[in-house]
Protein backbone atom coordinates (compact mmCIF):
# COMPACT_ATOMS: atom_id res chain seq x y z
CA UNK A 1 0.00 0.00 0.00
CA UNK A 2 1.55 3.72 -0.49
CA UNK A 3 3.17 5.06 1.80
CA UNK A 4 1.83 8.78 1.82
CA UNK A 5 -0.24 10.14 5.13
CA UNK A 6 1.58 11.76 7.54
CA UNK A 7 4.92 11.87 5.60
CA UNK A 8 4.69 15.28 4.71
CA UNK A 9 4.47 16.42 8.67
CA UNK A 10 6.98 13.83 9.47
CA UNK A 11 9.69 15.58 7.20
CA UNK A 12 8.41 19.12 8.20
CA UNK A 13 9.41 18.19 11.96
CA UNK A 14 12.98 17.00 10.66
CA UNK A 15 12.98 20.51 8.92
CA UNK A 16 12.32 22.60 11.78
CA UNK A 17 14.44 20.46 14.07
CA UNK A 18 11.82 19.82 16.11
CA UNK A 19 11.83 15.94 18.00
CA UNK A 20 10.02 13.40 15.92
CA UNK A 21 7.81 11.22 18.45
CA UNK A 22 9.42 8.28 17.47
CA UNK A 23 12.64 9.66 18.74
CA UNK A 24 10.87 10.30 22.09
CA UNK A 25 10.58 6.81 23.63
CA UNK A 26 11.94 6.46 27.15
CA UNK A 27 11.47 3.72 29.56
CA UNK A 28 8.54 5.07 31.68
CA UNK A 29 7.78 4.81 35.53
CA UNK A 30 6.37 2.26 36.39
CA UNK A 31 2.74 1.47 37.06
CA UNK A 32 1.43 -0.52 40.15
CA UNK A 33 -2.02 0.72 41.01
CA UNK A 34 -4.84 3.32 41.79
CA UNK A 35 -6.14 5.73 44.62
CA UNK A 36 -9.11 6.43 45.93
CA UNK A 37 -10.22 8.62 43.62
CA UNK A 38 -9.12 6.71 40.32
CA UNK A 39 -5.93 8.41 39.80
CA UNK A 40 -2.73 5.80 39.00
CA UNK A 41 -0.11 5.46 40.98
CA UNK A 42 3.36 4.97 39.33
CA UNK A 43 6.75 3.94 41.00
CA UNK A 44 10.23 5.51 39.30
CA UNK A 45 11.59 2.76 37.38
CA UNK A 46 14.29 3.67 34.53
CA UNK A 47 12.63 6.76 33.37
CA UNK A 48 15.67 8.64 31.83
CA UNK A 49 17.49 10.08 28.78
CA UNK A 50 16.09 8.85 25.73
CA UNK A 51 18.60 6.35 24.07
CA UNK A 52 18.70 5.42 20.48
CA UNK A 53 17.67 1.70 21.08
CA UNK A 54 14.34 3.05 22.96
CA UNK A 55 12.85 4.29 19.47
CA UNK A 56 10.01 1.60 18.81
CA UNK A 57 11.42 -1.37 16.22
CA UNK A 58 9.81 -3.11 13.50
CA UNK A 59 7.90 -6.34 15.14
CA UNK A 60 10.63 -8.86 15.71
CA UNK A 61 9.97 -12.43 14.30
CA UNK A 62 9.82 -13.83 17.74
CA UNK A 63 6.29 -12.04 18.21
CA UNK A 64 7.21 -9.29 20.32
CA UNK A 65 8.72 -5.38 19.92
CA UNK A 66 11.63 -4.77 22.41
CA UNK A 67 9.28 -2.76 24.53
CA UNK A 68 7.67 -6.63 25.21
CA UNK A 69 4.59 -5.73 23.32
CA UNK A 70 3.58 -8.86 22.07
CA UNK A 71 3.21 -9.01 18.15
CA UNK A 72 0.04 -10.37 16.35
CA UNK A 73 -1.04 -11.29 12.80
CA UNK A 74 -4.50 -10.85 11.79
CA UNK A 75 -5.22 -13.72 9.54
CA UNK A 76 -5.56 -14.21 6.28
CA UNK A 77 -5.53 -10.14 6.32
CA UNK A 78 -1.30 -10.61 6.78
CA UNK A 79 -1.88 -7.29 8.55
CA UNK A 80 0.72 -6.97 11.64
CA UNK A 81 -0.19 -4.96 14.91
CA UNK A 82 0.50 -4.66 18.21
CA UNK A 83 -1.46 -7.22 20.60
CA UNK A 84 -2.70 -4.09 22.44
CA UNK A 85 -3.99 -1.50 20.44
CA UNK A 86 -5.57 2.25 21.40
CA UNK A 87 -9.61 2.38 21.35
CA UNK A 88 -10.25 5.59 20.83
CA UNK A 89 -13.96 5.58 21.19
CA UNK A 90 -13.71 7.61 24.23
CA UNK A 91 -11.12 10.11 22.87
CA UNK A 92 -14.53 11.01 20.74
CA UNK A 93 -15.20 12.89 24.23
CA UNK A 94 -19.35 12.97 24.77
CA UNK A 95 -21.93 12.62 22.25
CA UNK A 96 -25.63 11.65 21.44
CA UNK A 97 -26.83 9.78 18.06
CA UNK A 98 -29.63 8.10 17.24
CA UNK A 99 -31.24 10.38 20.42
CA UNK A 100 -29.49 8.55 23.12
CA UNK A 101 -25.91 9.04 24.61
CA UNK A 102 -23.15 7.21 22.61
CA UNK A 103 -20.17 8.93 24.15
CA UNK A 104 -17.86 9.54 26.94
CA UNK A 105 -16.67 12.07 29.31
CA UNK A 106 -15.04 15.48 28.62
CA UNK A 107 -11.71 15.16 27.35
CA UNK A 108 -9.75 17.96 25.38
CA UNK A 109 -7.58 17.78 22.45
CA UNK A 110 -4.39 18.19 24.36
CA UNK A 111 -5.10 15.36 26.85
CA UNK A 112 -6.16 13.31 23.81
CA UNK A 113 -3.37 13.95 21.59
CA UNK A 114 -1.04 13.57 24.54
CA UNK A 115 -2.49 9.77 25.55
CA UNK A 116 -2.36 8.23 21.98
CA UNK A 117 1.44 9.89 22.00
CA UNK A 118 2.10 7.76 25.57
CA UNK A 119 0.40 4.73 23.55
CA UNK A 120 2.74 4.71 20.75
CA UNK A 121 5.55 5.53 23.00
CA UNK A 122 4.63 2.16 24.73
CA UNK A 123 4.29 0.08 21.52
CA UNK A 124 0.84 0.63 20.03
CA UNK A 125 0.63 0.62 16.14
CA UNK A 126 -3.02 -0.20 16.35
CA UNK A 127 -5.82 2.60 16.10
CA UNK A 128 -9.09 1.89 16.29
CA UNK A 129 -11.80 4.66 15.91
CA UNK A 130 -15.42 5.47 14.01
CA UNK A 131 -17.00 8.21 11.63
CA UNK A 132 -19.58 8.32 14.90
CA UNK A 133 -16.84 8.25 17.84
CA UNK A 134 -17.59 12.34 19.23
CA UNK A 135 -19.23 12.79 15.05
CA UNK A 136 -15.34 12.22 13.76
CA UNK A 137 -13.89 14.22 16.71
CA UNK A 138 -11.53 11.23 17.74
CA UNK A 139 -10.68 10.15 14.11
CA UNK A 140 -9.49 13.87 13.61
CA UNK A 141 -7.50 13.94 17.41
CA UNK A 142 -5.67 10.47 16.24
CA UNK A 143 -4.78 12.58 12.98
CA UNK A 144 -3.07 14.73 15.44
CA UNK A 145 -0.48 11.22 16.12
CA UNK A 146 -0.77 10.23 12.91
CA UNK A 147 1.18 13.00 11.32
CA UNK A 148 3.82 12.73 13.70
CA UNK A 149 4.57 9.63 12.21
CA UNK A 150 5.50 7.58 9.23
CA UNK A 151 2.11 5.92 7.92
CA UNK A 152 3.11 2.44 7.77
CA UNK A 153 4.52 2.28 11.34
CA UNK A 154 0.84 2.56 12.17
CA UNK A 155 -2.40 0.56 11.52
CA UNK A 156 -5.59 2.36 11.57
CA UNK A 157 -9.26 1.30 11.30
CA UNK A 158 -12.29 3.17 11.12
CA UNK A 159 -16.29 2.00 10.90
CA UNK A 160 -19.40 3.09 9.20
CA UNK A 161 -23.20 2.18 9.61
CA UNK A 162 -24.50 4.20 12.64
CA UNK A 163 -24.28 7.74 11.10
CA UNK A 164 -26.40 8.25 8.34
CA UNK A 165 -26.61 11.64 8.45
CA UNK A 166 -29.31 12.78 5.75
CA UNK A 167 -29.22 9.34 3.94
CA UNK A 168 -31.80 7.11 4.16
CA UNK A 169 -29.66 4.23 6.19
CA UNK A 170 -26.46 4.38 7.08
CA UNK A 171 -25.29 1.77 4.81
CA UNK A 172 -26.49 3.37 1.73
CA UNK A 173 -24.21 3.00 -0.96
CA UNK A 174 -22.97 6.69 -1.54
CA UNK A 175 -23.42 7.58 2.07
CA UNK A 176 -20.67 5.10 2.66
CA UNK A 177 -18.07 6.41 0.32
CA UNK A 178 -18.92 9.82 1.28
CA UNK A 179 -18.23 8.77 5.74
CA UNK A 180 -15.19 6.59 4.40
CA UNK A 181 -13.84 10.09 2.07
CA UNK A 182 -14.49 11.97 5.04
CA UNK A 183 -12.81 9.62 7.40
CA UNK A 184 -9.55 9.29 5.26
CA UNK A 185 -9.95 13.10 5.47
CA UNK A 186 -10.12 13.14 9.32
CA UNK A 187 -7.35 11.12 9.99
CA UNK A 188 -5.04 12.53 7.10
CA UNK A 189 -4.24 9.63 5.40
CA UNK A 190 -4.93 7.85 1.98
CA UNK A 191 -6.45 4.58 2.93
CA UNK A 192 -7.33 3.02 5.78
CA UNK A 193 -6.16 -0.67 6.96
CA UNK A 194 -9.79 -2.05 7.80
CA UNK A 195 -12.95 -0.57 7.78
CA UNK A 196 -15.70 -2.29 9.35
CA UNK A 197 -19.46 -2.39 9.23
CA UNK A 198 -20.57 -0.93 12.55
CA UNK A 199 -23.76 -3.03 12.85
CA UNK A 200 -26.25 -5.25 11.71
CA UNK A 201 -29.45 -3.80 10.82
CA UNK A 202 -29.29 -3.12 6.97
CA UNK A 203 -32.78 -2.22 6.83
CA UNK A 204 -36.15 -3.88 6.02
CA UNK A 205 -35.52 -7.29 4.78
CA UNK A 206 -31.80 -6.74 4.41
CA UNK A 207 -32.55 -4.21 1.66
CA UNK A 208 -29.23 -2.50 2.10
CA UNK A 209 -26.75 -5.57 2.32
CA UNK A 210 -25.86 -6.09 -1.29
CA UNK A 211 -24.79 -2.74 -1.83
CA UNK A 212 -22.63 -2.60 1.22
CA UNK A 213 -21.00 -5.67 0.90
CA UNK A 214 -20.45 -4.48 -2.89
CA UNK A 215 -19.33 -1.04 -1.77
CA UNK A 216 -16.73 -2.73 0.77
CA UNK A 217 -15.69 -4.51 -1.57
CA UNK A 218 -15.47 -1.72 -3.96
CA UNK A 219 -13.27 0.64 -1.64
CA UNK A 220 -10.72 -2.51 -1.04
CA UNK A 221 -10.38 -2.93 -5.12
CA UNK A 222 -9.75 0.59 -5.68
CA UNK A 223 -7.10 0.77 -2.45
CA UNK A 224 -9.16 3.11 -0.16
CA UNK A 225 -9.00 0.13 2.07
CA UNK A 226 -6.76 -3.00 2.98
CA UNK A 227 -9.40 -4.77 4.64
CA UNK A 228 -13.51 -5.46 5.18
CA UNK A 229 -13.83 -6.12 9.13
CA UNK A 230 -17.97 -6.36 10.41
CA UNK A 231 -19.19 -6.51 13.76
CA UNK A 232 -19.62 -9.66 15.67
CA UNK A 233 -23.07 -10.57 17.76
CA UNK A 234 -24.46 -7.14 18.05
CA UNK A 235 -28.12 -5.49 19.49
CA UNK A 236 -28.39 -2.63 17.02
CA UNK A 237 -28.94 0.40 19.20
CA UNK A 238 -32.70 1.52 18.50
CA UNK A 239 -33.75 -2.14 19.36
CA UNK A 240 -33.62 -2.17 22.74
CA UNK A 241 -35.86 0.59 22.91
CA UNK A 242 -38.61 -0.35 20.37
CA UNK A 243 -38.31 -4.02 20.76
CA UNK A 244 -39.12 -6.28 23.68
CA UNK A 245 -36.32 -8.83 24.65
CA UNK A 246 -38.01 -11.87 23.79
CA UNK A 247 -39.08 -10.44 19.95
CA UNK A 248 -35.35 -9.35 19.04
CA UNK A 249 -34.35 -12.86 17.44
CA UNK A 250 -30.93 -14.85 18.54
CA UNK A 251 -28.19 -12.13 17.72
CA UNK A 252 -26.10 -14.95 17.70
CA UNK A 253 -27.87 -16.58 14.50
CA UNK A 254 -27.89 -13.49 13.01
CA UNK A 255 -24.21 -12.85 13.03
CA UNK A 256 -23.76 -15.79 11.54
CA UNK A 257 -25.19 -15.65 8.64
CA UNK A 258 -24.28 -12.34 8.01
CA UNK A 259 -20.92 -13.70 8.33
CA UNK A 260 -21.37 -15.91 5.51
CA UNK A 261 -22.30 -13.20 3.30
CA UNK A 262 -20.16 -10.49 3.90
CA UNK A 263 -17.41 -13.23 4.10
CA UNK A 264 -15.15 -10.74 6.72
CA UNK A 265 -11.31 -10.43 6.33
CA UNK A 266 -11.32 -9.23 10.31
CA UNK A 267 -14.20 -9.33 12.97
CA UNK A 268 -14.41 -6.87 15.87
CA UNK A 269 -15.79 -9.21 18.94
CA UNK A 270 -16.56 -7.89 22.42
CA UNK A 271 -15.26 -10.38 24.82
CA UNK A 272 -13.67 -9.63 28.77
CA UNK A 273 -14.27 -11.58 31.86
CA UNK A 274 -17.84 -10.74 32.19
CA UNK A 275 -18.47 -11.69 29.19
CA UNK A 276 -20.46 -15.34 28.76
CA UNK A 277 -17.88 -18.36 28.03
CA UNK A 278 -20.27 -20.57 25.59
CA UNK A 279 -20.63 -17.51 23.70
CA UNK A 280 -17.10 -16.84 22.57
CA UNK A 281 -15.70 -19.83 21.98
CA UNK A 282 -18.11 -20.25 19.16
CA UNK A 283 -16.85 -16.94 17.65
CA UNK A 284 -13.16 -17.45 18.17
CA UNK A 285 -13.45 -20.86 16.61
CA UNK A 286 -15.67 -19.27 13.65
CA UNK A 287 -12.81 -16.79 13.19
CA UNK A 288 -9.90 -19.57 13.28
CA UNK A 289 -11.76 -21.24 11.04
CA UNK A 290 -11.53 -19.14 7.91
CA UNK A 291 -8.40 -16.87 9.05
CA UNK A 292 -9.93 -14.24 9.81
CA UNK A 293 -8.24 -11.63 12.37
CA UNK A 294 -10.11 -10.57 15.35
CA UNK A 295 -9.98 -7.36 17.11
CA UNK A 296 -11.25 -8.08 20.53
CA UNK A 297 -13.14 -4.82 22.46
CA UNK A 298 -14.08 -3.85 25.67
CA UNK A 299 -11.37 -5.61 27.54
CA UNK A 300 -11.36 -4.25 30.75
CA UNK A 301 -15.13 -4.21 30.54
CA UNK A 302 -15.40 -0.18 30.04
CA UNK A 303 -13.41 0.42 33.71
CA UNK A 304 -15.71 -2.40 35.39
CA UNK A 305 -12.63 -5.22 35.53
CA UNK A 306 -10.25 -2.32 36.99
CA UNK A 307 -11.87 -1.76 40.34
CA UNK A 308 -12.76 1.68 40.05
CA UNK A 309 -16.40 1.03 40.41
CA UNK A 310 -17.29 0.61 43.98
CA UNK A 311 -20.31 0.68 46.08
CA UNK A 312 -20.77 3.85 48.01
CA UNK A 313 -18.90 5.89 45.37
CA UNK A 314 -21.47 5.96 43.06
CA UNK A 315 -20.51 8.58 39.96
CA UNK A 316 -22.20 10.81 38.02
CA UNK A 317 -22.10 10.81 34.14
CA UNK A 318 -22.32 13.54 31.98
CA UNK A 319 -24.89 14.23 29.20
CA UNK A 320 -23.97 12.55 26.17
CA UNK A 321 -21.81 9.59 28.14
CA UNK A 322 -23.47 6.50 27.61
CA UNK A 323 -22.45 4.81 30.82
CA UNK A 324 -25.46 6.92 32.31
CA UNK A 325 -27.72 4.43 30.83
CA UNK A 326 -26.03 1.19 31.80
CA UNK A 327 -27.31 -0.26 34.76
CA UNK A 328 -23.82 -2.10 35.57
CA UNK A 329 -22.34 1.36 36.55
CA UNK A 330 -25.16 2.06 39.44
CA UNK A 331 -24.62 1.26 42.96
CA UNK A 332 -25.85 -2.22 42.65
CA UNK A 333 -23.80 -3.69 40.33
CA UNK A 334 -21.29 -2.34 42.13
CA UNK A 335 -21.55 -4.25 44.73
CA UNK A 336 -21.99 -7.50 43.01
CA UNK A 337 -18.92 -6.70 40.95
CA UNK A 338 -16.84 -5.65 43.82
CA UNK A 339 -17.46 -8.57 45.49
CA UNK A 340 -16.23 -10.53 42.59
CA UNK A 341 -12.71 -8.19 42.41
CA UNK A 342 -12.11 -8.49 45.69
CA UNK A 343 -12.05 -12.29 44.42
CA UNK A 344 -10.27 -11.69 41.81
CA UNK A 345 -7.66 -10.09 43.73
CA UNK A 346 -6.82 -13.04 45.15
CA UNK A 347 -6.20 -14.96 42.07
CA UNK A 348 -4.71 -11.88 39.88
CA UNK A 349 -2.64 -10.01 42.46
CA UNK A 350 -3.79 -7.09 44.71
CA UNK A 351 -2.59 -4.22 42.36
CA UNK A 352 -5.20 -2.60 39.95
CA UNK A 353 -2.17 -3.47 37.17
CA UNK A 354 -2.66 -6.94 38.32
CA UNK A 355 -6.43 -6.74 37.04
CA UNK A 356 -5.95 -5.35 34.13
CA UNK A 357 -3.16 -7.88 33.56
CA UNK A 358 -5.11 -10.60 33.96
CA UNK A 359 -8.14 -9.58 31.93
CA UNK A 360 -6.10 -8.48 28.95
CA UNK A 361 -3.76 -11.93 29.07
CA UNK A 362 -7.42 -13.62 29.66
CA UNK A 363 -8.22 -12.00 25.98
CA UNK A 364 -5.32 -12.38 24.26
CA UNK A 365 -5.04 -16.01 25.00
CA UNK A 366 -8.80 -16.32 22.97
CA UNK A 367 -7.00 -16.60 19.88
CA UNK A 368 -3.37 -15.83 17.98
CA UNK A 369 -4.81 -14.30 15.58
CA UNK A 370 -6.80 -11.60 17.49
CA UNK A 371 -5.61 -8.19 18.79
CA UNK A 372 -7.07 -6.47 21.74
CA UNK A 373 -8.06 -2.98 22.21
CA UNK A 374 -7.98 -1.34 25.13
CA UNK A 375 -9.47 2.41 25.80
CA UNK A 376 -8.10 5.01 27.99
CA UNK A 377 -8.18 9.24 28.73
CA UNK A 378 -5.31 9.75 29.61
CA UNK A 379 -1.27 9.30 29.36
CA UNK A 380 -1.56 7.62 33.15
CA UNK A 381 -3.91 5.29 31.90
CA UNK A 382 -1.99 4.53 28.83
CA UNK A 383 1.14 3.86 31.21
CA UNK A 384 -1.15 1.46 33.25
CA UNK A 385 -3.15 -0.39 29.89
CA UNK A 386 -0.09 -0.74 28.04
CA UNK A 387 2.67 -1.06 30.41
CA UNK A 388 1.56 -3.95 32.79
CA UNK A 389 1.45 -7.03 30.68
CA UNK A 390 5.10 -8.60 31.34
CA UNK A 391 4.93 -12.30 30.92
CA UNK A 392 1.46 -14.05 30.27
CA UNK A 393 0.17 -15.40 33.65
CA UNK A 394 -0.42 -19.29 33.33
CA UNK A 395 -3.29 -21.04 32.06
CA UNK A 396 -4.95 -22.33 35.35
CA UNK A 397 -4.99 -18.28 36.55
CA UNK A 398 -7.00 -17.16 33.58
CA UNK A 399 -9.29 -20.10 34.18
CA UNK A 400 -9.59 -19.14 37.74
CA UNK A 401 -9.70 -15.28 36.99
CA UNK A 402 -12.63 -16.66 34.13
CA UNK A 403 -14.47 -18.48 36.32
CA UNK A 404 -14.92 -15.45 39.17
CA UNK A 405 -16.56 -13.22 37.01
CA UNK A 406 -18.75 -15.58 35.08
CA UNK A 407 -20.55 -15.96 38.46
CA UNK A 408 -20.51 -12.18 38.47
CA UNK A 409 -21.86 -12.31 34.97
CA UNK A 410 -24.80 -14.11 35.45
CA UNK A 411 -25.65 -12.55 38.85
CA UNK A 412 -26.01 -9.36 37.23
CA UNK A 413 -28.11 -10.84 34.02
CA UNK A 414 -30.17 -12.62 36.29
CA UNK A 415 -31.00 -9.43 37.76
CA UNK A 416 -32.46 -7.39 34.62
CA UNK A 417 -30.88 -6.00 31.18
CA UNK A 418 -27.99 -4.14 30.66
CA UNK A 419 -29.45 -0.59 29.99
CA UNK A 420 -31.89 1.19 32.72
CA UNK A 421 -33.68 2.74 29.66
CA UNK A 422 -34.46 -0.90 27.63
CA UNK A 423 -37.83 -2.29 26.91
CA UNK A 424 -39.13 -3.79 29.12
CA UNK A 425 -40.85 -7.76 28.98
CA UNK A 426 -44.32 -7.47 29.39
CA UNK A 427 -45.39 -10.77 28.29
CA UNK A 428 -44.07 -14.26 28.04
CA UNK A 429 -41.71 -15.39 25.47
CA UNK A 430 -43.35 -18.30 23.36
Amino acid sequence: MPDTGGVVSHVNQQRTGQPLLVDLVRQQPRPIGRTEEGEVVMVAGDAGRARPDDSLPSPQPSGATKSGMPQRTLGRTKIRVSGLGAGCWPLGGPDENLGMPMGWAEIDDATALAALERAFQRGVTLFDTADVYGHGRSERRLAGLVAQVPRHDVVLTSKVGYFCGTAAHGYEPRHMRHQLEQSLLNLGVDFLDIYFLHHQDFGPDDRYLPGAIAAMRDFQAEGLVRAVGMRGPHRFALDRLTTEPHLRGDKIARFRGLFHEVKPDVLAVRDNLLTPADRSAGIFALADAHQCGVLINKPLGQGLLTGSYRPGRQRLFGRGDHRGRKRWFGPQAAAVIGAGIDELREVAGPDTADLVRIALWSCLSRSAHSAVLVGFTSVEQADMDFGCLREPPDPATIDAARQIMSRVQATLDASGEVFADELARTEAAP
